[in-house]
């Protein structure tokens, strides 16, 4: 009888990142109802029991690729490459960082900005994975380093509601080139877009003081 060769462990890594990447590619270029265990073993050129045995499924697969496939910027990245620096900062250049470094890590990830344009359309098991992936991580960095507004639910609403419209004037940057006489295309025109979102941050830190 043949026994069958150990699975060894530098090929089972390069199998995963073989599936993490061809989600990532078929998202991108066909979104989630493209999505299915059939399409994405052949995208990775793999058999689709991998799929199972190594992520639970297309859901697991699709969480490992939201954590692992460079899909959202890291605590590290958003806080600029020094999270000590990072931690010593007033709260105002904390924010300015942080929108700066959001708004960056973002543009450098077209793949993730599509995907985001996709969940637009097409939720189900599947978006809410990627959500959770961005929302865990977010909410794990406020949690990390923005006391100074855990205290006022409104102020928190405020943050999130910049963050909206950064994600979304990024999903549009897609389709157009301008929005609101604004351009959204070249480096300089979200640094405008950085110089407004700093007046806001102003503001709301000075309610915070006087509030």
């Amino acid at each position: 009888m043949t026994r069958k060769k150990p699975v060894q462990t530098r090929d089972k890594a390069m199998t995963r990142q073989r599936l993490i990447a061809a989600v990532g590619s078929l998202l991108a270029r066909e979104g989630f109802k493209g999505m299915g265990v059939n399409a994405v073993a052949r995208e990775a050129g793999v058999d689709k029991v991998l799929i199972y045995r190594y992520f639970g499924g297309l859901p697991g697969l699709i969480a490992a690729f939201g954590k692992e496939g460079d899909f959202w910027p890291s605590t590290l990245e958003l806080a600029g490459g020094d999270i000590k620096r990072f931690a010593a900062l007033s709260p105002e250049k904390q924010l300015k960082v942080f929108s700066h470094q959001f708004i960056q890590g973002l543009r450098k990830r077209p793949v993730t900005i599509r995907i985001m344009a996709w969940e637009m359309v097409e939720a189900n098991e599947l978006t809410r994975e990627l959500e959770s992936v961005r929302e865990q991580g977010i909410l794990s960095f406020f949690q990390m380093f923005f006391s100074f507004g855990k205290n006022d639910p409104d102020f928190q609403t405020c943050i999130m509601l910049v963050g909206a419209a950064i994600s979304y004037l990024l999903i549009r940057s897609g389709h157009i080139d301008v929005y609101g006489g604004i351009g959204l295309e070249t480096d300089s025109d979200w640094q405008r877009i950085e110089s407004g979102i700093h007046r806001i941050i102003q503001g709301l830190l000075e309610t915070q003081k006087t509030g």
